[in-house]
């Protein structure tokens, strides 16, 4: 057998030579292990990246007095407008013990509101204020300069986000 490169349900880039065995005898031990080490991995060059494109945003967002993950959430409500804290976590990938501590800083700080609905008092909105709203124009300047720290074609992009978006709707 050959080498192989593929991803396998493991989450790991399989790079290992294959051996062969004959019905009955010992299973060959050579690469048994491949599959932890860290370069096999798909998962980790996909969190290093994310972590450092997360590092890039913080000296834009800082000006902007905002977290990455307070960005985000603006970029859901100032698209939304209004949405229930379990839309607003299926958007984002969150859930509500990462969002009601986020929603309470983001509140004090005035840029969003949180109301219970009136239709179904279980439901909690978000609504964006006035202030929050205003941040857009400041923020709409941060993904072109994101766009110039990360070099990619915008084929190469496009392509990127694709499978991303492919990785999410499988998991």
């Amino acid at each position: 057998m050959g080498k192989t490169s593929r991803i396998n349900a493991g989450d790991a880039v399989d790079k290992s030579v294959g051996a062969g065995t004959d019905k009955g005898a010992e299973v060959n031990d050579t690469g048994k292990y491949d599959n932890l080490k860290l370069e096999n991995q798909l998962c980790f060059p996909l969190y290093a990246a994310a972590k450092e494109i997360v590092r890039h945003y913080k000296p834009f967002l800082d000006e902007l007095n905002m977290t990455y993950t307070q960005y985000i959430t603006m970029m859901a409500m100032w698209e939304h407008k209004e949405l229930s804290v379990k839309e607003l976590g299926n958007c984002l990938y969150l859930d509500s013990g990462t969002l009601t501590p986020l929603l309470k800083t983001m509140e004090a700080k005035g840029w969003v509101e949180r109301n219970r609905s009136k239709e179904d008092e279980r439901v909690l909105n978000v609504t964006i204020t006035p202030l929050g709203e205003s941040l857009k124009e400041k923020a709409v300047q941060v993904p072109g300069k994101m766009s110039a720290c990360v070099k990619l074609e915008p084929e190469e992009a496009a392509q990127l986000y694709k499978t991303l978006h492919k990785i999410l709707d499988t998991l």
